[in-house]
């Protein structure tokens, strides 16, 4: 019988290695989001604190988090360095704003999927509050706050998603191409004086199919929402 290949165990630093590594890889800490204090990392792992900032100066230098001066860690976004998105002179174009629309319902079709089945109960709760929100929408915000509260609904199921790509993808898209998800809005509020009553139905449908955690039905909503609201925009062609 020949030797067998034995694993030496992890050492308390590997180990904090892996579970920061895979947190970020996972979802579980999404871009933007600190890491755990230092002080919380000692405790939980039994590490000192010099061991602890070792192992999370390793994962800046690997480029997955950032860390300011005296303050807390974050996650980076580590798709930004890959996607160089044009928005110049795109805000306001018709056709523009109709391909940012069609990306968005398969986007926001996956993230409310993957939202549907891992959310947790605190960001399900989050969410119900967020679209409790929504609800006064009407009541003296302007466009721009409007498009704003939208997108904050949005984003918050795509990071409840714990899928890192979409979670990751969904920010950069929503920031860079803002100025063109403002101008559907704004175009549609022109042509139709209000926020089209479809429009609310169809966040609460969500809502609801994510309450229910039906991640089938999440994901068939949230497509025909954005569809909803690109076909209004052609019509106002």
């Amino acid at each position: 019988m020949g030797d067998e290949l034995t694993k030496e165990p992890l050492t308390k630093k590997q180990r904090l290695d892996r579970y920061l590594r895979q947190k970020i890889i996972s979802g579980s800490l999404i871009p933007g989001q600190a890491l755990p204090s230092q002080r919380q990392l000692v405790d939980q792992f039994g590490l000192a604190r010099s061991s602890v900032r070792e192992v999370v100066q390793l994962l800046e230098l690997d480029g997955l988090i950032s860390t300011a001066h005296g303050g807390r860690s974050i996650c980076r976004n580590t798709m930004a360095k890959y996607i160089e998105l044009p928005v110049e002179g795109v805000g306001d174009n018709l056709a523009f704003q109709l391909q940012v629309m069609e990306a968005r319902a398969f986007l926001e079709g996956e993230a409310a999927y993957f939202a549907a089945l891992r959310a947790t109960d605190q960001q399900l709760i989050g969410i119900e509050e967020e679209f409790d929100k929504m609800q006064l929408r009407s009541k003296g915000l302007t466009t721009l706050d409007k498009a704003k509260a939208d997108l904050r609904f949005h984003m918050m199921i795509a990071e409840s998603s714990h899928h890192v790509l979409i979670t990751s993808f969904s920010q950069l898209f929503y920031n860079r191409y803002f100025n063109a998800i403002y101008g559907v809005l704004n175009r549609t509020l022109i042509k139709f004086g209000r926020y089209p009553d479809g429009i609310r139905m169809q966040h609460e449908q969500i809502y609801q199919a994510l309450r229910q955690r039906d991640p089938e039905q999440a994901r068939k909503v949230a497509s025909e929402h954005i569809i909803y609201t690109r076909n209004l925009l052609e019509s106002t062609d």
